[in-house]
């Protein structure tokens, strides 16, 4: 039964296959009728052509249907109502045309209007369908990403214990420190995970980031400016790279400026169609001479790197930038 419906989808998606069937069963229904004009009693003259219109309409659809019952309703009336070989037309005649074109016409509409009802059937059974794909898939990130959450505050939290054994003196500065980091973490994945925020452009997306960083340090008259195009990132990468703006952005706000504040910026760009690259940057203070990244064995150094790592570029400092810091980092688009 299945097969039969499936070749009965084929015809009904290719016209010309249907209409070709159409003709092919008028035919076969044409010739079987021909060969048993002399065993059938007089009377019958649509017998054959019934189940030809009703294999046609089934399998091809309403048009083909169609054309199988106006050739078989002509056939009958030329062939086999009399009188014979002719299109005279008298009461009987017209009678039994009258009654072949109700009964077909009941015949190909409730097999139209059984398809129709499938064909919405199915179309709702995708769309569950797809509900549910998007419902695991959804799932499925959710959980990884909490995975991943908890391995990051997990080698945070045995970064600073690393430090504190080192210098005992330091253990409320470094709590202070993983408490702020897994808030801000808290309020991005807060931000990923509305619909309203991941819905945003990305240049408005970061904008707000960066407010919240302002708000959340208390810095004065810092300004937080966002250049990016109009593009999509997955969840994964925004969430990734949303950390790393965040290191940055605070890094900045803790080292770069003095009382008088100053600008950070942050730029995305299409470098081609597989490459962006992102540039943070301050117009404050600028790195130490001599700084070299791979070498730093400061915490939130370890944290930008493993970030940059985990959308497929590296971290490097930009030079002769003008006054100020900057860092740049180049990942699949």
């Amino acid at each position: 039964m299945n097969r039969f419906v499936s070749a009965g989808a084929i015809f009904r998606r290719d016209a010309g296959m249907g209409y070709g069937l159409a003709i092919v069963t008028f035919a076969a229904a044409l010739l079987l009728r021909i060969y048993l004009r002399d065993t059938l009693p007089p009377g019958f003259p649509f017998l054959t052509f019934f189940p030809a219109v009703i294999v046609t309409a089934f399998l091809a659809g309403l048009r083909p249907g169609l054309l199988c019952a106006t050739l078989s309703g002509l056939a009958a009336w030329y062939f086999f109502i009399p009188p014979l070989n002719s299109f005279g037309l008298d009461g009987a005649s017209a009678i039994a045309l009258g009654f072949y074109i109700f009964i077909v016409a009941v015949d190909i509409t409730l097999i139209h209007l059984m398809h129709s009802a499938a064909d919405d059937l199915r179309g709702e059974k995708q769309v569950t369908q797809a509900l549910y794909d998007q419902q695991r898939t959804m799932f499925q990130e959710l959980q990884h990403r909490v995975a991943n959450n908890m391995t990051f505050v997990a080698a945070l939290l045995h970064l600073q214990k690393r430090k504190v054994t080192a210098d005992p003196s330091t253990a409320s500065s470094a709590l202070d420190e993983a408490q702020s980091r897994i808030e801000t973490m808290s309020r991005i994945h807060r931000r990923l995970y509305d619909p309203a925020s991941v819905d945003l452009p990305v240049a408005q997306y970061f904008q707000e980031i960066c407010s919240d960083l302002l708000q959340a340090t208390g810095a004065k008259n810092i300004v937080c400016m966002v250049d990016m195009p109009s593009i999509r990132l997955d969840i994964a990468r925004l969430t990734t790279l949303s950390l790393l703006v965040t290191e940055l952005v605070t890094n900045s706000l803790k080292h770069a400026f003095a009382d008088n504040g100053g600008t950070i910026t942050l730029k995305l760009e299409q470098l081609d169609p597989a490459r962006l690259a992102l540039t943070v940057s301050d117009n404050g203070r600028g790195l130490p001479k001599g700084v070299d990244l791979a070498d730093s064995k400061g915490l939130g150094t370890r944290i930008v790197q493993s970030l940059a790592a985990q959308l497929g570029g590296e971290l490097k400092p930009v030079t002769g930038a003008g006054a100020g810091a900057a860092w740049r980092v180049v990942f699949a688009a």
